[in-house]
């Protein structure tokens, strides 16, 4: 599936997101412990913000002028809705020209949705966006190996892919980035979590 696909997909389950019963302290813990690291609390950018505004509120309150991007127009619509002075851009994250430096971006369950022979583009393409000593925290799928596959749980059929564990710590070490915390918060699922550091030099 191409993200474009991903993104109209997307658009027809936002209802998913808007339930009463949906849990806005999903990744928020997780959050918490990602912004400790960081020292400047300039601008922040949320990677696939959805409509929730759980992560643009936490920045809010944490003193970051934050984005969202997300490549679904609805949820783009309904982002805005709810944060009408937040910057808010619709685009695929693989594409996009990122003009902006940020000192926070978060990736919440959003970069296992791009092809997985873009996933260290994309990577790459964050951390470079970052200012030094800038923190990015982003969920993946925990596997050993990198892995793709297709799955209709959430109604229409998404595509999902990571570079496994070992996959992505290579990576971002290869750009200089340090580990600060790793954590299967899910297990025993697959659903794990990264916080990296740019380099301060």
């Amino acid at each position: 599936m191409t993200p474009k696909q991903i993104g109209h997909a997307y658009d027809t389950i936002t209802h998913l997101w808007q339930r009463d019963d949906f849990n806005r302290n999903n990744g928020i813990e997780a959050h918490q412990r990602a912004l400790a690291f960081v020292t400047n609390r300039g601008k922040a950018l949320d990677v696939g913000c959805g409509c929730t505004g759980r992560f643009i509120d936490l920045l809010l309150g944490e003193g970051f002028t934050p984005e969202g991007v997300d490549i679904s127009g609805e949820m783009i619509r309904l982002a805005r809705q709810r944060h009408p002075q937040v910057v808010f851009h619709q685009q695929d994250i693989c594409a996009w020209d990122m003009t902006e430096t940020y000192d926070f971006i978060t990736a919440w369950d959003s970069l296992w949705h791009i092809p997985l022979d873009q996933q260290e583009a994309v990577l790459t393409k964050l951390v470079a966006s970052l200012n030094p000593g800038g923190v990015l925290i982003f969920s993946f799928g925990g596997t050993e190996t990198a892995d793709e596959h297709c799955d209709a749980t959430m109604g229409p059929e998404v595509y999902y892919s990571t570079l496994g564990t070992h996959g992505f710590l290579e990576c971002l070490i290869r750009q200089g980035c340090l580990c600060r915390h790793l954590e299967f918060d899910q297990y025993p699922e697959l659903h794990a979590y990264l916080i990296v550091q740019k380099s301060q030099g």
